[in-house]
């Protein structure tokens, strides 16, 4: 069976709009055109939920409501990468505030400051737009014996 393009030569191509021949760049080449990119904030809050998840140091990101809602959602396999997260997109600029609860011993200092770069080097990079701030609040400190404690809660459930 032969395959027929019905559209003729790529090079005859042309604009739905103008009729204009469409040329397409070669190898190398950049592609110049116009045009608008729209980046929903939800995207950027994605973005800067998980860079600030890979920081050593940090165990979950959100306040104690956040949380729960998000153990709910992880239950039925479905996480918001974006809790915790908070962002305000401008034109060209975005600010980040970022509330985790930290890994006890981690010096905080430190985790925030990680959180910082992490977060404006993945929004800088993946987003294109420049960080003008990222607020970090460590609003608690998870200790290695909750989970000990509450493994006989996930036990008396069942």
């Amino acid at each position: 069976m032969d395959l027929i393009d019905t559209n003729g030569p790529a090079s005859s191509s042309t604009s739905p709009r103008s009729g204009a021949p469409i040329s397409t760049p070669l190898a190398g080449e950049s592609a110049t055109g116009t045009g608008k990119t729209i980046i929903n904030d939800g995207v950027v809050a994605k973005v800067a939920g998980i860079a600030a998840r890979e920081v050593s140091g940090v165990h979950a990101l959100g306040g104690g409501a956040a949380r729960a809602l998000g153990a709910i959602r992880e239950a039925m396999n479905n996480t918001d990468v974006s809790q915790g997260i908070s962002v305000e997109v401008g034109e060209t600029q975005v600010a980040v505030d970022v509330t985790i609860v930290a890994e006890y011993p981690v010096q905080l200092q430190q985790v925030a400051d990680d959180i910082r770069s992490s977060v404006i080097r993945a929004i800088e990079d993946l987003v294109g737009l420049e960080v003008t701030e990222v607020n970090v609040t460590i609003i608690d400190i998870h200790l290695p014996s909750d989970d000990a404690d509450a493994e006989p809660n996930k036990a008396a459930l069942r």
